[in-house]
């Protein structure tokens, strides 16, 4: 995966109340990975679970939430199954009314000049996510539940290779992130899943993804084993909260090593979100940034490898602050963007 050092893109949601203000932003801060916006504030249904519960199997959106409603199971299991044995793409679609950055980022694509835009970067909420996060009829969530577990797996991978499909006319290399969150925790007695379920799960979700211009990534923005993503070899790219959370990610600097020697690449979340003050300083961390490379260079990992394969963000997305601050933080992250930039055309990074 060839990038420019530096290169800078966002997590996904924004917490604009329409989609062209967001896009804005977007376009202005991040141009060259330039993401499509999940808008929660504008409607519940962009919520990073009912966005991508449409056609599930016994879901439902309901009140604001997304609920299980096991009334026809076999009945809407077999319709569900009918339509991923024929490859029915076009059923596993995200509707506007769910997702209207996602329309109007592609009818802004269309309409644009493409020069400066190096990777179109996606995103969808991931099936450890999204299996946490509904409840079947005994108040279980459906990560407990074989059947459904299989059937969100299948179905969130398919729904991420319809945008795969939408978006990829636009012949530029497309960055598609699996947010998360979830994982965070992993290890604690609130994540009862062992590390053999999340390798084997996410493997299984990737299949059929990767291509020679699709990239797989993953968007954890909590601390977590990270060899758990290094060694799922259809992951690509991980992206992290190197504001937080970056002494305790070097830490797995051996894990590291052999991930980006087959090609990975890391994308530090160096500005934060939620610690964001407003006095933070696009010197300052640029410079944790450089601190982070070298721990890792010392541990073993060549500088230079580091170096070709560094992305960076912001630390989560910001989709529950307000417009004003949401700029903020990308304006900083683009200005770390330009110095990371600069230091290495001066070559003193």
């Amino acid at each position: 995966m060839r990038i420019s050092k530096g290169l800078a893109t966002g997590a996904g949601s924004l917490p604009h109340l329409d989609a062209e203000s967001s896009l804005d932003l977007i376009f202005k801060y991040v141009p060259a990975a330039p993401f499509w916006p999940q808008l929660p504030k504008r409607d519940l249904r962009e919520g990073m679970v009912a966005q991508f519960s449409e056609n599930l199997p016994c879901l439902r959106f309901k009140d604001g939430s997304v609920i299980f409603d096991p009334k026809n199971k076999e009945k809407e299991l077999e319709e569900f199954y009918e339509k991923v044995i024929s490859d029915d793409l076009d059923y596993f679609k995200i509707s506007e009314s769910f997702a209207l950055g996602l329309h109007k980022f592609y009818q802004r694509l269309a309409s644009s000049d493409l020069e400066r835009i190096d990777f179109i970067k996606i995103q969808i909420t991931g099936p450890f996510t999204f299996l946490a996060s509904v409840k079947d009829e005994n108040g279980v969530i459906l990560l407990h539940n074989p059947v459904f577990k299989q059937a969100v797996i299948k179905a969130l991978s398919l729904k991420l290779r319809w945008q795969i499909s939408l978006f990829k006319q636009f012949g530029k290399p497309i960055i598609a992130f699996i947010d998360e969150p979830y994982l965070g925790a992993f290890g604690s007695a609130y994540t009862p899943i062992n590390r053999e379920d999340v390798v084997r799960a996410l493997t299984e979700f990737g299949e059929g993804l990767k291509s020679k211009d699709v990239f797989l990534g993953l968007h954890c923005c909590g601390n977590t084993d990270w060899s758990i993503f290094t060694d799922t070899l259809c992951i690509e790219l991980i992206n992290f909260d190197a504001f937080s959370f970056q002494e305790k990610f070097i830490l797995y600097a051996e894990n590291l090593k052999g991930f980006l020697k087959r090609g990975g690449v890391i994308c530090w979340g160096v500005v934060p979100t939620q610690e964001f003050s407003g006095k933070e300083d696009a010197q300052a961390l640029a410079g944790r940034l450089k601190q982070g490379i070298e721990s890792l260079a010392k541990k073993g990992i060549e500088r230079e490898l580091l170096l070709a394969s560094l992305m960076i963000s912001p630390a989560c997305g910001l989709g529950t602050f307000t417009p004003q601050k949401a700029e903020q933080i990308l304006k900083l992250l683009s200005q770390v963007s330009s110095l990371v930039g600069d230091t290495f055309r001066q070559g003193s990074y």
